[in-house]
């Protein structure tokens, strides 16, 4: 491995603690690195005044590795590039939970073995979705967690009607509907009550949030399934599209969101062996 671009959340790695510790440990193993950011700070954020930025889209260009240092919001945002780049992406946890993070930020001497290409990678698949209004395209996204149709903040429920190949599943009033990959089952479709999916498994999983009704349950499909959710009546209130939890889109009756298996696959470092479920059974002691 020859080099490494890094970015930390600077909301959670405090003047950039560990990244630079993660730079000090890959330079002496011969790695060069490259600091970047993969979103916009505040305005009124004040970075570190020793640390000098990059930009992620060049620097990816030439790099073997992308390194995030947050929670999994801030591996959700960085990949995005990577996955573009062709990249593979290795997460340290400075978050809550970190499912997608390979390593906790007191394990940053094993960064080391990135030195002598001693590590795996797992591909992660990720879905297309794309929102249209009367046939016009509104949006056009890469999702590697979910696709999520919620209510606006007015306390009434929205209608959908949600198909999978052009024929009908649930219709229903609810909250919401959350459409995720394997990766995503453990965020938020988990606590609407949706299964937890191995993510090694190709699946698209359909998960209805508070479904105002006894017999609208999660549904599971295979991943060349074409899922279409449409918005039925919503009257004066508001129905928002979400894709990896960026800026909402707001969507109204009869707009209809598609959501097929993306060509593009994101791929994760590992330089464990711990199993998903042993994640699992860590995160949730």
């Amino acid at each position: 491995m020859k080099k490494v671009v890094m970015t930390p959340n600077p909301y959670r790695d405090r003047n950039f603690k560990y990244a630079n510790l993660a730079e000090n440990i890959l330079r002496e193993a011969g790695v060069e690195t490259k600091t970047c950011l993969a979103f916009d700070v505040d305005k009124t954020f004040e970075l570190p005044e020793d640390v000098v930025l990059h930009d992620l889209t060049e620097e990816l260009r030439d790099a073997d590795l992308l390194i995030c240092f947050g929670g999994d919001g801030t591996i959700l945002h960085a990949s995005k590039a990577a996955t573009r780049a062709g990249v593979p992406v290795l997460g340290v946890n400075i978050g809550t939970m970190g499912f997608m993070a390979e390593l906790e930020s007191s394990e940053l001497k094993l960064l080391s073995r990135l030195a002598q290409d001693d590590y795996t990678v797992e591909e992660r698949m990720m879905l297309h979705v794309k929102a249209e209004h009367e046939g016009k395209v509104l949006l056009e996204e890469e999702a590697l967690n979910d696709a999520v149709i919620t209510k606006g903040a007015v306390a009434r429920i929205i209608q959908m009607t949600v198909s999978c190949d052009h024929m009908q599943i649930m219709s229903f009033g609810g909250d919401g509907v959350i459409v995720c990959t394997p990766t995503g089952s453990t965020a938020y479709s988990m606590s609407a009550g949706g299964p937890i999916v191995e993510p090694a498994a190709q699946n698209i999983v359909i998960t209805p949030i508070c479904a105002h009704d006894m017999q609208t349950k999660a549904v599971v499909t295979g991943a060349q399934r074409e899922i279409t959710v449409e918005i039925g009546r919503i009257g004066r209130k508001s129905a928002f599209l979400s894709v990896d939890g960026g800026r909402a889109l707001r969507l109204n009756t009869g707009d209809t969101v598609t959501i097929t298996r993306s060509p593009y696959v994101t791929q994760l470092a590992h330089l464990s062996d711990r199993s998903f479920f042993e994640i699992i059974n860590n995160k949730f002691k």
